[in-house]
């Protein structure tokens, strides 16, 4: 029998792929688990693999990777989908594609598998990023080619002698990492309505979180944290540290009406504490290091990159040119911020950063004032000579008789 490799959550629809593609498609199938965080299948996924039918099920610990070489890169360069999602689905994903193809290689597959629908983002992701690093790998997508309903799962798998007791469905749709958590589905796809409470689980309501403030300090080198506290940690050991913290304190809840990649508008529920306090610091400490005209392109490039990634662009060219532009910008971002954290916020209010452009010698209004002020007129009159040409040659005529009278005329 051929071989294939299936990305294995562990829940029901990846479940029942293991047994009906062996059974119906003729596979040996091997079961596929790279660990991320935070999946709640992730004690039972081994057993669940073998009683669903595996040859093989492998089990991959990808969380240092996945923040280190995806989630850290995107808060580099500022990726934040039409400026709320910080991109946790859509950034582990090229970690899955690649390591399904690599395990592919190891295993001698002639196919991938994964399980997504036909109407989400995630089966564009796995599918280019899995095209761009081996085309020759047939791609199978058991749930997109048979939209199977949760019953009939179910009876399907007891039918051939598997009886797992999977647990009562939940009112939403959830998936989540360590850079952030999704909810979508159920009584959130009515816009109007307010989330209710059981739509979060990583974040306390603001009215629930302590009065009292909590202040960390975001240590970054050339973009990248390295230390929280004065403290130096892996990037898992920081993003769980932030994500306990800033969902005591209410942080980093996101209510989202998203533009998927295939037309739809989806309501989505996002937390992601450590995420929106390590992209709060960062803009800070940029604001601190980059220049205005680096501050203005990198905002575009910022959009561009997190469009890139959402739409399952990670492999391409494209993104090796824009990595290489984020790169350069990060050359002096180093520095220390301090953030303060309180029912539902987090707030700069402090900043060192070792190359910092901020001068208070040129910005204080004190004895200690550097700035010569006596070359503000002259400036002056240089930028403002192409307004005044301007006005004089073509606007004049234009313009509502009050407004001529009280525009300032050189032959007057």
């Amino acid at each position: 029998m051929p071989k294939l490799v299936l990305a294995y959550s562990g829940g029901l629809d990846t479940t029942t792929a293991i047994k009906w593609l062996t059974l119906e498609q003729g596979y040996d199938v091997i079961a596929l688990n790279i660990d991320v965080g935070k999946s709640r299948e992730q004690p039972v996924v081994e057993s669940r693999g073998m009683a669903a039918g595996a040859v093989k099920v492998r089990v991959i610990d990808g969380k240092e990777d996945f923040i280190r070489y995806f989630a850290f890169p995107a808060l580099a360069a500022g990726a934040v989908y039409q400026d709320a999602y910080p991109l946790a689905t859509a950034l582990a994903r090229p970690l899955l594609a690649k390591l399904l193809v690599d395990v592919a290689h190891e295993e001698g597959a002639t196919a991938v598998a994964h399980g997504c629908t036909g109407k989400g983002n995630d089966q564009v992701r796995f599918d280019v990023g899995i095209m761009t690093l081996d085309p020759s790998l047939k791609i199978v997508a058991p749930t997109r080619e048979n939209a199977m309903a949760r019953e009939y799962q179910i009876e399907y798998l007891q039918k051939h002698g598997i009886d797992i007791p999977w647990g009562q469905k939940g009112p939403f749709s959830i998936d989540e990492n360590l850079w952030g958590r999704s909810a979508e589905a159920g009584v959130l796809e009515d816009p109007w309505q307010e989330p209710p409470a059981e739509a979060y689980e990583w974040t306390r309501s603001a009215e629930d979180a302590p009065a009292e403030p909590a202040y960390v300090e975001i240590g970054y080198e050339h973009g990248m944290p390295i230390t929280l506290n004065g403290e130096a940690m892996s990037a898992v050991e920081m993003v769980e540290h932030l994500n306990e913290l800033g969902g005591v304190h209410g942080v980093g809840r996101i209510d989202h009406i998203e533009d998927r990649l295939v037309g739809i508008k989806s309501r989505e529920i996002y937390e992601a504490p450590a995420a929106i306090i390590f992209h709060t610091a960062h803009r800070a400490l940029e604001a601190m290091t980059l220049s205005k005209q680096q501050i203005k392109l990198k905002k575009y490039i910022a959009q561009e990159y997190a469009e890139l990634i959402y739409n399952g662009l990670w492999f391409s060219a494209h993104h090796q040119d824009i990595a290489a532009y984020v790169a350069s910008t990060q050359r002096h971002v180093s520095g220390t911020i301090r953030v303060r954290l309180q029912r539902g916020t987090a707030t700069v209010v402090g900043r060192q950063a070792k190359e910092s452009l901020y001068d208070r010698a040129l910005a204080t209004y004190d004895r200690g004032d550097t700035y010569d002020q006596s070359a503000a007129v002259g400036f002056i009159n240089i930028w403002g000579l192409q307004t005044r040409v301007q006005a004089r040659q073509q606007l004049l005529g234009q313009l509502p008789e009050a407004l001529k009278i009280a525009m300032p005329r050189e032959d007057a």
